[in-house]
């Protein structure tokens, strides 16, 4: 099936196949919706996902007896890793966090973090590297990562740094979404094309192309 990013909780997961990297979305809690992500390299099976926000027997089940290389928790707040602390004892799998996110995310579900990310680290997964790109706004050390396969259309995982229609919430906070949206027009928008594929932490995918136009429009109306 051609897949196009949308996904609903307790429904089927969607896969997609890259030159290097084979990628599995999927929703998790009713009320939530948030989306997790599993990602697989194509030549040497290697695995690595991106927020173990809940329902841990659904993503152990896509895990299945791969096993993991890492689980990163693309920020803080707790819909994000209520699945962390177990799916992290099912298969000893190492936790990657924004340095600024890493103590509260450690505090909120006793898993301790591995490693702490800082811009323009890389995360490696077998054949496949990922770059780690520093949004702060939403949280202090929110993260997005980047993949380039070398086709001219990069992906990108944005936790909830980033949507179809707007930058992450930042809960009243004029300050943190000037910062926010910030990072995102310089260390996204200003780095990476239009062609540039986004995997967002609730709902469904967009382009970077798809959004751009719409920039000077979320910063006049503050969210």
């Amino acid at each position: 099936m051609t897949y196009t990013g949308h996904v609903t909780p307790g429904g089927e997961p969607a896969v997609r196949e890259l030159p290097g990297l084979v990628v599995t979305k999927v929703a998790v809690d009713e009320k939530m919706a948030n989306n997790a992500y599993l990602l697989r390299c194509r030549s040497t099976g290697a695995q690595l996902l991106v927020d173990a926000a809940d329902a841990a027997r659904v993503l152990l089940r896509l895990v299945g007896e791969g096993g993991l290389e890492g689980v990163v928790t693309t920020h803080q707040h707790w819909d994000h890793h209520r699945a962390l602390a177990e799916v992290v004892s099912a298969t000893g799998a190492p936790t990657l966090v924004g340095a600024p996110d890493a103590a509260a995310v450690t505090e909120q579900t006793g898993v301790p973090v591995t490693r702490a990310l800082e811009h323009g680290d890389r995360v490696r997964l077998g054949d496949v590297e990922l770059g780690v790109i520093a949004l702060a706004g939403h949280t202090p050390g929110s993260i997005a990562l980047t993949y380039d396969d070398g086709s001219g259309s990069p992906h990108l995982w944005t936790g909830d740094s980033l949507f179809p229609g707007g930058v992450g919430n930042t809960f009243g906070d004029d300050a943190a979404f000037v910062q926010l949206l910030d990072e995102v027009e310089t260390k996204v928008f200003g780095t990476l094309p239009d062609s540039t594929w986004f995997y967002p932490g609730h709902g469904d995918d967009s382009t970077l192309g798809a959004e751009r136009p719409r920039l000077a429009e979320w910063r006049e109306r503050g969210w």
